[in-house]
């Protein structure tokens, strides 16, 4: 397990499934996801049986909470590229209806950060959010993150078209 000073991350259970399934199609959450169609069970499943178990580039991870071991959320490292050394950051905190907050959030990421970094050997720790995302936005300037750039007009929601931010960490920027 990881440890940040008030969560871990460790492995996804298959019985965490469930509750992040519920989180991760909630409306207002999946406003803010790549995939923004509802889940169902059969493709948890099948996302949880080859990329979170067999995928080398993909490093997924329940968020807990130290104290309590309450489930709280999920992140990871997606499309890690081993020859560039980056990966795709990727976080959401589920419990209590945050999706991003000031205390877990942070800690979370600081935690994978540390992981990408200092395990993985990364050089580039990178995130895309769209531009209406005011608490990534946040959480990405606490982490350390910096904005690299926009891609205009590439996420059509609520009935008009959104901005792609991206931002990017590097490991010398530590």
């Amino acid at each position: 397990m990881l440890k940040g000073q008030c969560v871990g991350l460790r492995a996804i259970e298959r019985q965490d499934l469930p509750q992040l399934l519920l989180w991760r199609n909630r409306p207002e959450y999946r406003r803010y996801f790549r995939e923004y169609r509802e889940t169902g069970s059969d493709d948890q499943n099948d996302w949880y049986d080859k990329k979170v178990l067999q995928d080398p580039s993909t490093r997924m991870f329940s968020i807990v909470e130290l104290a309590t071991g309450r489930l709280l959320g999920a992140c990871g490292l997606c499309y890690i590229d081993w020859v560039n050394r980056t990966a795709d950051f990727s976080i959401y905190i589920g419990a209590d209806d945050l999706y991003i907050d000031t205390k877990f959030a942070p800690d979370s990421g600081k935690a994978m950060i540390d992981y990408g970094f200092d395990e993985l050997g990364l050089h580039r720790i990178w995130a895309e959010i769209y531009e209406f995302d005011e608490l990534k936005k946040t959480l990405f300037k606490v982490l350390g993150f910096k904005l690299d750039g926009r891609h205009r007009e590439t996420h059509w929601a609520e009935g008009k078209w959104h901005d792609s931010l991206f931002y990017g960490y590097l490991a010398t920027d530590r």
